[in-house]
Formats: structure tokens, C-alpha cells, sequence
């Protein structure tokens, strides 16, 4: 009898809002006929089919690296064939919400680098910024085309109770969109039942978008730019999404060795001779891009980049200096860099952030650590995180010490209640943690991806949701 067991029956949210069936006891609208539809299959037949899409996954090597892994090199990233529906009304907060966070992050960007009137008026403490590991001494006075810093960005969004919150902005090389596009696709191979007359919001173009918002960042008086996508190779962790973004562009994939510079003009090697280069979308960080400036022992950047791009030869994309913006304790200030440039109020609230560099902040993470989630500033993928209503007593005493010794390199925050989604696992389906990563590329004017990556915490119980820390990811469906 368990195999006939539908999708959903059963289920049960746990407390926490759920994206499918909403806040209350009747089910989300929106989702109501793909409840339906869920509802009318069989569990076993659900597995079937997703064991089946991991097996195409595979086989159409969309994969991540794991360095910590001694036993794997290239995994499949774990996909959840159940869909994160949004409804209309829910995109519009976020779409207008992350256009107006990306306008602010570019203000910003350029006032640090520029006159620097946000430091001046004492709305973020200067030493924030300019003792910041990723503020660019090399970007004063380096004028970009439509003042854009940040082409792409992936502002990773939770929703706390039915309220959207914004947990980090990613403003130097957000990874995961190729996946977005992916799952799309193999949802439409796979469930095109569950799909049939919904309309859901097609996320196909975002190649095509990128595309164009890099030619109108080109230099001045460059009629057709050639952009290529700069790559740190074959092992990097998301080279599969390198050799997926350069397709969908329809631009080169190059490495650093590829390219030149010569009268400080950017050039590709190629078999008829060097071409010109005037957009270069790059995967590699700061440091290595130009060893005559950054790292002097980088075999993945060019040298002599720095003096092409001063000189207005070549963007970049992201431009260089852009992490300062994506810090996590400049992120608490976000609220009043929106109110300084716009003059509005966010869209988008953050979640409550305390700064530990602050004397205020510190005295308050340390009396409160037991119910705060305490982050480095500096780290990525979830690492260094720990949450306090589940540490054990020595790593709160481990982390009180840290504190202590390098409060700046931490903030803290109270624990979110991610919403959840049902999600195929082991003994049936259940409620797993979520939260939402939209994509924007900027040229003039900002584009918002529809849907965006949604990743999933596999784990019973956990808020980590990232690839590296075991999550996964989902469909997400934005309703036309």
C-alpha cells in the first residue's frame, strides 16, 4: 500500500511557512493545481522519475567540484523534482526589490571609489571600506561606462514567516544560474504533465540578456564588442557553468594564457591571428586577474589587464573592487545606503545584523550567543557558519574565543525561520529549508531573471542550504 501512497499525503510544514501550501490551512492559490496534479501520483512513480533525472543530470555532465572530497572530484548537484512555485504578486516584491538593491550597490560602488560622500557624511564608518580585504586602492578615479559595477549579481533572498528578506548579496562571480536553466529544461522533458497548461515565466533567455547587457557596457565607440568569458580552467568548481554561459552567449571561453595585451589593448589568441578584446565576463577573482598588480605568482590572469581597463580599453565584468559591497558586514548597512542614493525605503528588509567589529554588536553577539547564527565576514559557501541553538558547548566556548580575538572578521544574526518546501527524500516527502538566489545582469538598465535558484537543505533540519554543505536545488516556477 506504500508505494500508492500520493506525493503529498501526509505532509505536514512542521510550523514553518510552507511555499506550496502558503501560510494558512487552506493551501497557497497559486499552487492548487499542482497540488492537484501531485496529488494524483503515486510516490513511487515520483522516485522513478527522479532517479531519472539524476541519471540524465549525469549524463549531461551538469556537475560541481568538491575539493574537500578525496573520493569525488565531480558530483551531480542533488535536484528536487517538486517545483518552488511563486506567485505573480510574490515576484513582483522581489524583481523591484532587487533592481533597487543592485541601483544602490552601484552608487555605492561608485561614491568609494569616486568622491567617497557615504564616508564623508559618516553613513558607513570609512575603515569599514577601506580596510575592507577586497577594497581596490587601483579603482579611484577609474570612470565605468553607465557607472555599472556590478553586471551580475545573485542577491540570495529567504522568506521569514511570509515575509521576504535578503540574507547576502553576491556582487563579485555569483555561481548557479546555469542550473536555473537547466532545471528548467529538465522539468520540461521530464514533467511536462505537471507543466501542461501553467503558465510559468520562461528563464531560457538569460544568455541572451547577458549578452546584451555586456555590449552596452563596451567601450565607448565599439560598434559590434567582442566579449569572451574568462575561465580559470577545467578544475575549477563551476567550469561546467563557464563552458554553459559562454555557449548561451555565443561568446569565446578563454583562459588567461589565451589572452595578451599589447599598447595596453586586450587581445585573443586565435589561429587567423590576435582579435581584439572589449568585454571580458570574468570567473577569476581579483587577485589573480593581473599579476603585474594583484598577485605576482598568477598563471590565471593577464598581465598588464589593469593598465588596458584604467584606460578604458576593456570592461570587466564584474568590474574589480566589487566585493567590498558584497562583505557581510557592509551588508548590514545596505537599509541606509538605499535611503542615502535613492531616498527610498528597501523593498527588501535584511535580516537583522549585528557587527561584531562594533563594541555594541560584540557585547550583544556574546550575551546572546546560544540563539544567534554567527558568520565570518570573509567566508563563502556557508563555511565558518555556527548556530548557536545548535552548538554544542565546546564550539560556543571555541567561538566566544575567536570573538574575542577577531571581532571584525564576524556579525551575527538571530536564527531564520526559512520557509520550507516539500522535497523527495529517503522515507517519503517532507518539509526542507529554502531559500531563493535571483539572478540580475546590469547594463543600462537591470534585468531580472524570473524565478531565480532555489537550494534546498537536504538534511532534516538544516538551514544550510549550500551545494557545498550538501544542498541541493529546485525548479522555480514564477506564475504569468
Amino acid at each position: 500500500m506504500a508505494s500508492r501512497r500520493s506525493v503529498l499525503s501526509g505532509y505536514d510544514p512542521g510550523g514553518y511557512f510552507c511555499e506550496m501550501q502558503g501560510g494558512g490551512d487552506g493551501g497557497a492559490p497559486h499552487t492548487e493545481l499542482i497540488r492537484k496534479r501531485l496529488s494524483r501520483t503515486s510516490l513511487q512513480q515520483l522516485r522513478k522519475r527522479s532517479n531519472d533525472a539524476d541519471r540524465e543530470l549525469f549524463n549531461l555532465g551538469i556537475t560541481f567540484t568538491v575539493y574537500t572530497d578525496r573520493d569525488a572530484i565531480d558530483r551531480v548537484l542533488p535536484f528536487d523534482v517538486i517545483p518552488r512555485t511563486l506567485s505573480r504578486e510574490d515576484w513582483s516584491v522581489i524583481e523591484d526589490g532587487v533592481r533597487q538593491r543592485i541601483a544602490a550597490l552601484n552608487a555605492f560602488l561608485h561614491d568609494i571609489y569616486h568622491r567617497r560622500r557615504i564616508l564623508k557624511d559618516k553613513v558607513v564608518p570609512a575603515p569599514l571600506v577601506l580596510n575592507n580585504a577586497n577594497y581596490r586602492p587601483e579603482m579611484r578615479g577609474i570612470n565605468l561606462r553607465h557607472r555599472t559595477y556590478v553586471h551580475i549579481a545573485g542577491i540570495d533572498v529567504v522568506r521569514d514567516d511570509g515575509a521576504f528578506r535578503v540574507l547576502e548579496d553576491n556582487a563579485r562571480t555569483p555561481s548557479g544560474v546555469s542550473y536555473v536553466v537547466e532545471n528548467r529544461h529538465l522539468m520540461q522533458r521530464a514533467f511536462p504533465d505537471l507543466l501542461e497548461k501553467i503558465k510559468v515565466r520562461p528563464v531560457s533567455d538569460y544568455g541572451v540578456q547577458l549578452r546584451q547587457a555586456l555590449r552596452e557596457v563596451a567601450p565607448a565607440r565599439v560598434r559590434k564588442p567582442m566579449i569572451v568569458l574568462l575561465s580559470p580552467g577545467v578544475f575549477n568548481s563551476a567550469y561546467f557553468e563557464h563552458v554553459f554561459l559562454a555557449r548561451e552567449m555565443g561568446a569565446p571561453l578563454v583562459e588567461g594564457r589565451d589572452l595578451f595585451v599589447d599598447n595596453d589593448q586586450v587581445f585573443m589568441k586565435s589561429a587567423a591571428g590576435p582579435v581584439r578584446v572589449d568585454v571580458i565576463y570574468r570567473r577569476i577573482n581579483d587577485e589573480f586577474l593581473d599579476p603585474e598588480v594583484f598577485r605576482r605568482d598568477s598563471m590565471l590572469g593577464v598581465p598588464g589587464l589593469m593598465r588596458a581597463y584604467a584606460k578604458g580599453r576593456v570592461t570587466l565584468a564584474n568590474a574589480v573592487g566589487t566585493g567590498v559591497a558584497d562583505d557581510k558586514a557592509v551588508y548590514a548597512y545596505m537599509p541606509r545606503i538605499i535611503r542615502y542614493y535613492l531616498d527610498q525605503e528597501p523593498i527588501l528588509a535584511n535580516v537583522e545584523t549585528h557587527i561584531c567589529a562594533e563594541k555594541e554588536g560584540l557585547a550583544y553577539t556574546l550575551a546572546h550567543l546560544k540563539e544567534l547564527v554567527v558568520k565570518p565576514v570573509g567566508e563563502a559557501g556557508g563555511y565558518g557558519v555556527v548556530i548557536g541553538p545548535r552548538a554544542s558547548r565546546a564550539e560556543l566556548a571555541e567561538l566566544r574565543a575567536k570573538l574575542k580575538a577577531e571581532p571584525e572578521n564576524y556579525i551575527s544574526q538571530p536564527m531564520v525561520r526559512l520557509s520550507v518546501c516539500p522535497t523527495v527524500v529517503e522515507d517519503g516527502v517532507e518539509p526542507r529549508h529554502v531559500d531563493l538566489r535571483p539572478f540580475a545582469v546590469t547594463g543600462k538598465d537591470t534585468w531580472v531573471l524570473p524565478g531565480g535558484l532555489t537550494r534546498v537543505a537536504l538534511t532534516k533540519g538544516s538551514l544550510i542550504v549550500n551545494s557545498s554543505q550538501g544542498g541541493g536545488t529546485k525548479d522555480t516556477w514564477v506564475l504569468d
